[in-house]
């Protein structure tokens, strides 16, 4: 499987496993306050991918393999940008929006997530954009409005504001993302839920919310895990490999994925709407994936930390004892070549056109 698939692959599962997590709130968590479940669902993300965190630098340290990755300083405030706009600011605006917005109007307002996130990416980012990819994410959009589209639901309260607030949160919340992406996923996943559950948590708590029964918070934090946890770890890798405006446009599919658990915990014959909403998904999709964009480029000094093996980017000296192992992380840097070859806006390739 080449790296491009293979990273196509990793954003449509991380979609997968978000989409999943809608039905699944339904199925197990039943009446609770919209803020306990968005803090649930961050704790048990950041929780869960803390203790796996430990248990490999554990496992790193007894075999003496390389050392853990860091953040370095100058990517804080990016990150932190990025946490308070996705992990705080979007979940409070969307329960606040939710609470008086019918769930029609919600689920298509919520399509614009995919929207924003590519036209901050293309105008703020000036990451490119080819005909072809932006077809295939109007495709895919047009899949999503579709999907959550019910007749005779009319009207767009203020509170459609908010979602559209939270929308845009999110969308700077990837962008910012994409800048800190070349670090380790698990830690950046796991520092978003350990602060956005908490706040979360603590605004449920401050407008009456009583905590759950034990059985339900091991639910939800076991959900969170999966769907928010696990799912934006691959979304920061596929970050990593597509750029910002191709993974949101692969992510705007969780919908779908959530629909189709939804008919199998509740089973029921699919509507014609799932059946149009797929074909249009699955037309993006395919855009996107016989993208070829080749031209000849070049790649300005560099110095970054991610884990990578020695291809046509990667030629550089050691300045530790190195005895062939591959992937590894270390500290290294690009010197200035010019080539052409097929890419995408990935971490290496963030130049202008």
């Amino acid at each position: 499987m080449n790296s491009k698939v293979n990273a196509i692959v990793i954003a449509l599962t991380a979609a997968a496993l978000f989409g999943a997590a809608t039905p699944l709130a339904k199925a197990l968590l039943g009446t609770m306050s919209p803020f306990m479940v968005a803090g649930l669902f961050y704790l048990g993300s950041g929780g869960g991918l803390g203790i796996g965190i430990l248990f490999r630098r554990f496992r790193q340290t007894a075999q003496q393999t390389e050392p853990a990755q860091r953040l370095r300083k100058a990517e804080l405030p990016w990150l932190a940008g990025a946490i308070a706009a996705g992990g705080v600011a979007g979940p409070a605006l969307l329960m606040l929006g939710l609470s008086s917005t019918p769930a029609a109007t919600s689920a298509l307002l919520l399509n614009l997530e995919g929207v924003l996130t590519a036209v901050i990416a293309w105008v703020i980012f000036k990451e490119n954009v080819d005909l072809q990819v932006f077809l295939g994410m109007v495709a895919i959009v047009a899949g999503g409005a579709v999907l959550s589209w019910h007749p005779g639901a009319a009207g767009v309260p203020v509170g459609a504001l908010l979602i559209v607030g939270a929308c845009l949160c999110w969308a700077i919340d990837n962008n910012l993302t994409r800048k800190v992406s070349a670090n380790d996923a698990m830690v950046i996943a796991c520092l978003k839920g350990l602060i956005a559950g908490p706040v979360n948590i603590a605004i449920a708590v401050t407008t009456g919310a009583t905590a759950p029964t034990l059985p339900t918070t091991a639910a939800a934090m076991l959900t969170g895990l999966g769907g928010y946890g696990v799912s934006l770890v691959l979304f920061v890798v596929a970050l990593r490999n597509l750029g910002t405006a191709r993974t949101g446009a692969y992510f705007s599919v969780a919908p779908l994925f959530g629909v189709a658990l939804s008919l199998l915990i509740w089973p029921e014959m699919p509507s014609a709407t799932f059946w149009i909403a797929a074909a249009l998904m699955a037309l993006g999709i395919w855009l996107h994936v016989r993208e070829r964009h080749v031209h000849e480029h070049m790649h300005e000094r560099m110095e970054h930390t991610h884990r990578h093996r020695h291809d046509e980017h990667h030629q550089h000296a050691h300045d530790f004892s190195y005895e062939g192992d591959e992937p590894h992380t270390h500290p290294h840097v690009h010197l200035p070549i010019t080539h052409s070859h097929a890419h995408f806006p990935d971490i290496h390739h963030r130049h202008r056109h």
